[in-house]
């Protein structure tokens, strides 16, 4: 394939080479360093959040979160089938168990009243998985957490930017996690970070993060812990990036707009935004009626140089987890479905029209 329209590129036309240059003229280059502490305090600062401890990815940021808040062997955690597979395996590895749910048809996002469904005396924690920037309903899924005594986990990988009744998604957990990789709305190439509000949440994260290091005694290790830890040069892009964030998410926003006016009219549904919601649109997605008609469309704008790629498979038809049989159609149809369309700030109006006459001319 000729690639003419990729799916997705970092856009890195800010501070990002000055501050680079910067750690290596001073040769911190490693996990110490001042663009760490910066870009763990401006994060906290701009999702309005009370401590942001940067890790090394996302999916080691979502392991860290479920560890700090003791998930292991026994317990079960709520999580989406309609996610990306780091939600579920970090489980896996904790030695929990993941309890799949069924999806919305209008957000794509976990579907609470399955969640009510599935709370038993073993479960630990839910994970609200943001899929594609939509928020999930946290208001239900917050009092269901509450009435039954258990943790909120947020899994923001995919929704840096969006709101859910005007706060930032990432604030309604008891931890939350984020993830900088190269796609992703603001990147640090790999990266992630943890946050929350509880401040004995933070402190333990960090000490494990730390490799399980003493506070106080130098070169002892007084728990089990991981090297989770980010180097002084992803910070520094991190912060680089932080600081046009909005015009990122605006730029977003605006494909969004694109996209909706040269689709009108076609038979593809699209990502909408519900409810009290900003959905910050890390991709845009379209939804065909069927499997082969996805699939047929994708080849298509394969041959005219644009790439996609399709939603998330979901996670309980994987072979790992597929030995318990269950049935979550609207997953099932999300995940077959489904089409993530070239999504990055750099896109031209122009570039959009291309790739929704193309879609428009293949459906006729």
């Amino acid at each position: 394939m000729n690639i003419k329209i990729p799916i997705y590129q970092p856009t890195l036309n800010g501070n990002e080479k000055k501050y680079v240059d910067d750690c290596l003229d001073s040769s911190w280059i490693s996990s110490k360093g001042k663009y760490i502490h910066l870009f763990e305090d401006k994060f906290s600062e701009f999702i309005g959040v009370s401590h942001s401890a940067s890790v090394s990815n996302g999916t080691v940021a979502l392991h860290l979160a479920l560890v700090t808040l003791g998930v292991g062997a026994g317990d079960e955690v709520i999580v989406p089938s309609f996610t990306y597979i780091a939600s579920v395996n970090t489980i896996v590895i904790t030695g929990a168990k993941p309890v799949f749910v069924d999806s919305l048809e209008d957000t794509w996002q976990m579907d609470p009243d399955d969640v009510k469904k599935k709370i038993t005396p073993s479960t630990k924690a839910i994970m609200a998985v943001h899929i594609y920037g939509h928020p999930c309903e946290m208001d239900k899924l917050q009092k269901i957490a509450k009435e039954n005594n258990v943790f909120l986990i947020e899994d923001c990988a995919e929704a840096f930017g969006s709101l859910y009744h005007k706060k930032h998604v990432g604030t309604f957990g008891d931890i939350s996690t984020f993830s900088f990789y190269g796609n992703k709305t603001i990147t640090t190439g790999e990266g992630g970070m943890v946050v929350t509000n509880d401040e004995t949440l933070y402190d333990r994260a960090y000490h494990l993060k730390m490799h399980g290091l003493a506070k106080y005694r130098e070169y002892w290790h007084d728990v089990i812990g991981f090297n989770y830890r980010m180097t002084n040069i992803c910070a520094a892009i991190g912060l680089a990036q932080l600081e046009n964030a909005q015009e990122k998410i605006q730029k977003k926003r605006e494909l969004r707009n694109w996209y909706e006016d040269v689709l009108s009219g076609t038979p593809v549904k699209t990502h909408g935004e519900i409810g009290n919601v900003f959905h910050s649109y890390w991709m845009y997605s379209i939804l065909l009626d069927n499997p082969q008609t996805r699939d047929d469309l994708r080849k298509h704008l394969s041959a005219n140089g644009i790439e996609t790629r399709p939603t998330f498979y979901p996670a309980h038809t994987m072979p790992m987890f597929a030995h318990n049989f269950q049935k979550f159609p609207v997953a099932e149809h999300l995940g077959w479905c489904g089409i993530n369309l070239p999504s990055w700030p750099g896109l031209s109006k122009e570039q959009i029209g291309e790739i929704g006459e193309l879609i428009k001319k293949y459906l006729e």
